[in-house]
This record gives structure tokens, C-alpha cells and sequence, in this order.
């Protein structure tokens, strides 16, 4: 299934508040969000793309070949701020656009192993030249830390007992296949979430342990308000709670400003936040959600440095 991004137009208008700025899709994917900033973007404009999927970096490749604006790193988008710095960039971003997640042609490639929908090696990482794949994480993870993760992540209430079957299922042989995790899991769950798979909660977590994606992002947020000019956007399109939390509470923290003790001498002129929130968390249209199921659960949310 090809890629559909989700809150397009909603997402490139509040992002482009500079014709002929510089800005960072964080996640490049197919390059969906990034052709859409293109097309309004001026000539002198640049963009900048980040993915860790070679997939996605050889699409962001040939895209650059063919526009000098762009140009792609291979790398997290937590990486943004020494790309920027050694670019002479920083402090001078127009706007960064984060769509967090997995991307459809990940889904869809049983190969890499994201999904139960196929069976294929169960490996989720998001750049499958770095680090440990989520079969190597199962077979010498502890029981509870692997608890831990189900209910943290996944906020799977079942976790214990998943847990539980995974290190007695690998004592006898290797949980390697993406078929094997989903039918132990099914096993294990007592009661089914209507219209939803036992596994879905599981196999998210596991994508978030392997991929570090919620210190990715947090990592990422600490850099916002230096790599942003005054008037940048951060606009960030969430798809469960988990990164939403973490989205909300940094773009609350930093329209709040410092928090002084009580009874220091600092008038509120004197102490406001770096960003304000532009408008309400966006959702989609019940037209695109009919038309891109997948975009059901997305919501976004936009911020703006201030000076």
C-alpha cells in the first residue's frame, strides 16, 4: 500500500510560515510531507529530510537529484541539532514537521518485520543496520523487564502473562517469526479488544523498545527552541498517546517559562515561555479517515518560537 501522509494540508500550512525559509521533515518516509512543502516553497527556500530507513533515504536521494532545495541525512531527527550546527543553521529553522510512527511501506514489508498482518523475521527496527532487532531483545530480556515494556509502551494490561509465555515459549525454541510472537501473544490474552488484534499493543510496544522512540523524540523536543528563529513552527502529528503526552507537556512547559520559586523578584513580562500554541490539536476529517484508516488515531499539534 503506498504511503498516504496524513493531515497533509493541515500540517505544510502551518508549517510554511516562510516562502523562502529553511526547514526539516524529520521523518521523510516516501517523502510525502516533503513534496507538499516543495511545491509552496520558494526558490531560495531549503528542506531538509531525516529518516533511518535506507528505503526511505535512497527515496529521499533521488528526490534531491532531482530538486537542489533538498537534500536528506540518514539519521534520527534527534541528530538535528549538530546537523544544524555544523550547517550554520542553528537558530536560523523556519520549521520542523515530525509525523511520528511507522511508516505504511514499513507496515506492508513482511520483511521487516513491524507487522503480524505477514509473517516474516521479527526485527522492527527502523534502520536494520543498527542495533538489536526485536527477536534479539526477546531472546535475553528478563521477564519482568519485558512486563515492563508491554505495560509501559504497549499499555497492554495482559502484560505479565505475555511475559510470562514469552520466556517459558523461548526456553524450548527461538521466538524469531512475526507469526510466532503474534499467534503466543494470541494465545495468551484472555479477552480481545473488539476490531483489534491481541498482538496490536505488543507489537507497538516492542517497535518503541527497539527504536528508542520516545527518547528519540524527547531527545529531539530539548533542541526545539534553539534550532528554531522567532516565528519557526514545530508541528507534530502524533498517533497514540504515548508521544502525544510527551508533545503536549513540552509545547505546556515552554509556554509557560521558568518555574521560579516563590518570592522571586521577577515580573511575568519578564519570564515568558520560548513557544505559544498556535490553535487546537488538529485531528483528521471523517473523509480522510474513511478514506486512510490508519489516520484514525493521529492528532496534531503546532507551536511557534517566540522572540
Amino acid at each position: 500500500m503506498p504511503h498516504k501522509p496524513v493531515l497533509l494540508e493541515e500540517s505544510v500550512s502551518a508549517l510554511l510560515v516562510q516562502p523562502d525559509g529553511i526547514y526539516i521533515d524529520g521523518t521523510f518516509g516516501r517523502g510525502g510531507h516533503s513534496r507538499a512543502i516543495l511545491e509552496r516553497l520558494g526558490s531560495a527556500g531549503r528542506l531538509l529530510g531525516f529518516d533511518r530507513d535506507p528505503d526511505a533515504v535512497s527515496a529521499g536521494r533521488s528526490l534531491a537529484a532531482s530538486d537542489a532545495r533538498f537534500s536528506v541525512h540518514r539519521g534520527s531527527f534527534a541528530d538535528m541539532g549538530s546537523v544544524l550546527s555544523e550547517a550554520g543553521l542553528l537558530g536560523r529553522l523556519n520549521g520542523l514537521l515530525l509525523d511520528l510512527g511507522v511508516s505504511s511501506p514499513q507496515l506492508d514489508t513482511p520483511e521487516r518485520g513491524f507487522s503480524f498482518g505477514a509473517d516474516g523475521p521479527l526485527d522492527m527496527r527502523m534502520d536494520p543496520d543498527a542495533g538489536e532487532s526485536a527477536a534479539q531483545w526477546l531472546a535475553r530480556a528478563g521477564q519482568s523487564e519485558i512486563a515492563a515494556v508491554l505495560s509501559e509502551f504497549g499499555e497492554e494490561r495482559f502484560a505479565r502473562r505475555i511475559a510470562r509465555s514469552i520466556v517459558e515459549t523461548r526456553g524450548e525454541a527461538p521466538i524469531r517469526s512475526t507469526a510466532q510472537l503474534a499467534e503466543l501473544v494470541a494465545r495468551a490474552v484472555p479477552k480481545r479488544e473488539p476490531g483489534k488484534h491481541p498482538a496490536t499493543r505488543t507489537f507497538q510496544a516492542l517497535r518503541i523498545q527497539v527504536n528508542g522512540e520516545l527518547d528519540e523524540l524527547r531527545r529531539c523536543l530539548d533542541q526545539v527552541c534553539d534550532a528554531l528563529s522567532t516565528g519557526g513552527r514545530l508541528v507534530v502529528i502524533s498517533f497514540h498517546s504515548l508521544e502525544d503526552r510527551i508533545v503536549k507537556r513540552f509545547i505546556r512547559k515552554e509556554t509557560k517559562g521558568f518555574d521560579f520559586p516563590k518570592g522571586v523578584p521577577v515580573r511575568a513580562m519578564e519570564n515568558h515561555g520560548r513557544l505559544r500554541a498556535i490553535g487546537k490539536p488538529a485531528r483528521p476529517s471523517a473523509e480522510e479517515e474513511a478514506l486512510n484508516p490508519r489516520s484514525r488515531s493521529a492528532i496534531m499539534r503546532v507551536a511557534e518560537r517566540l522572540p
